[in-house]
């Protein structure tokens, strides 16, 4: 699919509402608790951070954007979206990279399935990533909409209105690249990374879609 390389179908944020607001002024808060430990699943509702009119706000959106209308399975079908979007030159995502529609996605951990299968199970292992063992929170760069259709499956279509998120991908660094060889998510992990996300011009944001450096990532489990 132009645009988007099948990695990162799974994160976790372990994390409270207070760790997010030290990292990112929040104006409004519309999620009520915040669970402790949430994994997020595709086409599933998570916790972002989104640009409103009145200051960066913290809802709850599902995770994935409105497939490009080529890749549709079928005319009507229900979209399941796209979770990560690399290819920030298609007339199709470049829509959605003004500062208006970007968005940071909390996470404390993101797992990638390894290349080669088990011998045992014939599964590929699971392996996690986090900035280190205590797995601090950090954000994805990502983008979000509003959309009108139907999501979900064919046994289970959800039609109306929708709120979408996905987040950037780049080349992988050092840590990730043995085990996943194709891209790792855009991670931010400071305030000022933050800031020019949500508020810079694209021609600044831009040069965030980078990998993060092997001294900032380790793999904390498999």
């Amino acid at each position: 699919m132009q645009g988007a390389v099948h990695i990162c179908n799974l994160y976790n944020l372990t994390t409270n509402q207070q760790a997010i607001r030290d990292l990112v002024r929040i104006t409004r808060d519309s999620i009520g608790n915040l669970e402790p430990s949430i994994d997020v699943y595709p086409d599933r509702p998570a916790p972002v951070i989104r640009n409103t009119e009145n200051g960066p706000e913290l809802a709850r959106l599902t995770w994935g954007m409105p497939t490009p209308p080529q890749f549709l399975k079928a005319p009507g079908a229900p979209d399941t979206g796209v979770t990560n979007i690399r290819n920030t030159s298609s007339p199709h995502w470049r829509r959605w990279l003004g500062v208006e529609s970007r968005c940071v996605v909390p996470a404390t951990a993101f797992s990638e399935y390894g290349q080669q299968p088990d011998p045992v199970t014939r599964r590929k292992p699971l392996h996690w990533f986090a900035l280190d063992e205590t797995q601090p929170v950090f954000f994805f760069a990502g983008i979000w909409t509003t959309w009108h259709g139907t999501r979900g499956s064919n046994r289970t279509p959800r039609e109306g209105r929708h709120e979408l998120f996905a987040f950037l991908t780049t080349e992988p660094n050092g840590v990730v690249e043995p085990i996943h060889p194709k891209a790792m998510p855009v991670i931010l992990t400071t305030q000022d990374e933050v800031e020019i996300w949500l508020s810079a011009d694209w021609s600044d944001a831009k040069l965030l879609q980078r990998p993060l450096p092997d001294a900032l990532l380790s793999e904390v489990a498999r």
